[in-house]
């Protein structure tokens, strides 16, 4: 898949990709990055995050996450298909259901380019 290909590639945070408090980003480095944070920032897409990412198994049908929220059914989805966009979650139908899983290599590279100079060489 092309989603995953990409998360591939950005895997090295130190190579070309670095840390935010390492060099200043360029501007499509910093335009790919605005994409995934804009994702986030969003409560009810962190949430689905969350509760994707800490699903025991890795995976969730979307009828057991759309029961946690006020929204409608199309409401979630619509979150669920940004958070696609974004590279951070994939998915799969079986079905008449959808299934997601969090990408870790996504939520790795964003733990790099967050990651200080100080913290990455603590070792405390």
């Amino acid at each position: 898949m092309s989603k995953q290909e990409l998360v591939v590639l950005g895997q090295d945070a130190d190579g070309c990709c670095g840390r935010l408090a390492a060099a200043p980003l360029d501007e499509d480095r910093a335009a790919d990055l605005a994409k995934v944070f804009k994702a986030l920032g969003d409560p009810v897409r962190l949430r689905l995050l969350s509760m994707i990412a800490s699903r025991d198994g890795g995976e969730v049908c979307v009828c057991e996450l759309t029961p946690a929220f006020e929204l409608s059914q199309p409401t979630i989805s619509h979150h669920l298909k940004l958070l696609r966009q974004a590279g951070l979650v994939d998915c799969e139908r079986r079905g008449t259901w959808v299934y997601y899983w969090v990408l870790p290599a996504a939520l790795e590279r964003l733990a790099a380019v967050l990651k200080s100079p100080q913290a990455a060489g603590a070792t405390a």
